[in-house]
This record gives structure tokens, sequence and C-alpha cells, in this order.
């Protein structure tokens, strides 16, 4: 068969697809688990984040599927219109956008709450690597500043927000896919001091991240009820969890049904399924560079490099 869906067939990834399929079965099992006490707390239905979670993943297979059968030069023609959209829906975000916790982030479009940043992510990544790409084969240094330009652009964007936890990611990711390229050690060195030299001055100017980071290094310095409480809820699971719907942290903990979900994980179905959804992350990555190690094709090493780096930093930061 030599249909676009049948040599989609025979050389998709199976192994990778069921465990993002596995991923995406134990996010609807946790949602349903961690949400009916916060969607009462609002005043919704019981099971409105999870019915919501099941309805959004509906097209999220669809998008998958479809994506998956482009070619290389698909992906970069959709990754360049969808981070060319998601640009002006972040300057859109900054200036009409719902403000939440005094940072703008969400925006209203065709009825769907959207946070633009999560497209700009991807295709972020799949830019620079056609970027770096040019650059290796045209032999021209001065291309590599385009991804430099772009990444100063994405980062201003993203500390206008301010959404610092996400140009933290999309910085590493293209750290990580320039570090591929074979970036100089020279450039290394001049990227940490940078790096070290931003995070002073956010640490010195933006009283949010002064916060963060003193409570990290001296947790009696605040307020560290959500951090005590998540992981008192590991404590309270043990190997085996205290089983479905026994949990009390997701009545306690704000946020519990999103940024704390995986204390939900740990407290009722224990220790050993908190390290089945740790080991399914590490697979998709692992397996991601392994098949990188076969590839001829420049652009999709760098490219699918960052995504890969992407997924990763990404469920680190959240767990």
């Amino acid at each position: 068969d030599t249909s676009v869906v049948g040599r989609w067939w025979w050389t998709v990834d199976w192994w990778t697809l069921a465990c993002i399929g596995l991923l995406m079965a134990v996010g609807i099992v946790l949602v349903m688990a961690a949400s009916p006490p916060v969607a009462e707390r609002i005043g919704l239905p019981p099971f409105h984040f999870a019915q919501r979670q099941a309805l959004f993943l509906a097209p999220a297979l669809v998008i998958l599927a479809a994506v998956s059968m482009l070619g290389p030069k698909g992906v970069r023609r959709l990754a360049v219109a969808g981070f060319v959209a998601a640009m002006v829906l972040g300057v859109v975000t900054l200036l009409f956008g719902d403000a939440v916790n005094g940072a703008r982030r969400w925006i209203h479009v065709g009825g769907i709450l959207v946070q633009p940043s999560e497209i700009l992510k991807p295709t972020f990544a799949v830019v620079t690597a056609w970027v770096l790409a040019a650059q290796q084969r045209t032999g021209d240094s001065r291309i590599g500043l385009v991804s430099l330009g772009l990444l100063a652009a994405v980062l201003m964007l993203l500390a206008a927000q301010p959404d610092y936890g996400m140009a933290a990611v999309v910085a590493a990711v293209w750290f990580t896919q320039f570090f591929i390229a074979g970036m100089p050690l020279r450039w290394v060195a001049v990227m940490g001091a940078a790096g070290a030299a931003l995070m002073g001055a956010a640490y010195a100017i933006v009283p949010h991240v002064t916060n963060r980071i003193d409570r990290f290094l001296n947790p009696a310095s605040g307020d560290n009820y959500q951090v005590e409480t998540a992981l008192n809820a590991f404590v309270e699971g043990g190997p085996f969890g205290r089983g479905p719907g026994e949990g009390v942290v997701k009545s306690v903990l704000p946020d519990a049904h999103t940024d704390f979900i995986f204390a939900v994980a740990g407290e009722e179905f224990g220790m050993f399924a908190g390290l089945l959804i740790v080991a399914a992350f590490a697979f998709i990555v692992l397996r991601g560079i392994a098949r990188l190690l076969h590839e001829t094709d420049y652009f999709v090493v760098l490219a699918a490099g960052g995504l890969l780096a992407q997924i990763e930093f990404q469920a680190f930061v959240n767990m």
C-alpha cells in the first residue's frame, strides 16, 4: 500500500504511539480522580474538567495522526504558520488577554480559551531546527544569528506575560538544539554566562522570582503550604496508594487537578504508579533518541531532538 495512510501504518513507531496512548489514558484517570472537589468548589458539575479533558482528547488524536503523516516539508510549513500565528496571538494576549494571578497568558479564540505559548513551544523548536539545518547546509554562520534573534523575540514575549517557567523551558530546548548542531565550546561558555546573568537580574528585579528562589533555598523563609502538602501526599500514598477516590490532597491543595496532579497520583495510586508515569515519559524520550541515531536528515535530527528535549524538560518541571 503506497497511500499516505499505508506508508504511515508501516513506518510509525508503534511502541512510542502506545506509550503516548498510555499517558493519555492515565491523564483521563487522574483528572477524574483529582478534579471533582475543585469543580464543586467553584460551582461546576463534579466531572466538568474530566469531560473537558475527554472532549479535547478526540481532536488531539486527529491532529496527532494528521501531523504524523506529514513529510519534513509539510512539517516545516505547518511549524512556520503555527509560529507566526502563536506570536501574533501572544501579542494580542498581552493587550486583551484574561489576567490570572497578575499574568496574561490566556485568550478566547472562537469560544475556546487558548494559551498561545503552548503553540509557540513546539513550532519554535521546529523553526529553529530549520534555521540551523540551513546554516549547516550553506556553511553561513550568520544564519545562526537568525535563530538567536527569534529566541530573543520569544523570550521577551514570554517575559512580558510574565511566564518565566515557560521561558526557561524554551531557552533550554533552544540551547539543546544549538548544542546538537555543534555549538563551539566558547559559545557554550558565553551562553552559560548569559543565562547566569539573566537569572541574577531576574532575582534582583522580579519579586516573584526572588520569592521562588528564596523559598527553594530556604523553605522556612516563606509560605510553603503547597509544596509541603504535595510532598505529604506522596508519604500518605506509600508504595501502592490509598486507592482511587480515597485521597484527601485534592480537597485541600489548590490546582490539584493541574499543576499538582502528580501529587494526587502519588497519594491515590502510590509510588509504583508514579514511577510508571515517569518511566512512560522516559521511554518516549529515550526511544526517540534511539531512533534519531539512525536518521540522516539533519533537519529531522534537530527538530525531533528539540521536541524530545521539550517533553523531557516540561515533564521534569511539572513533576
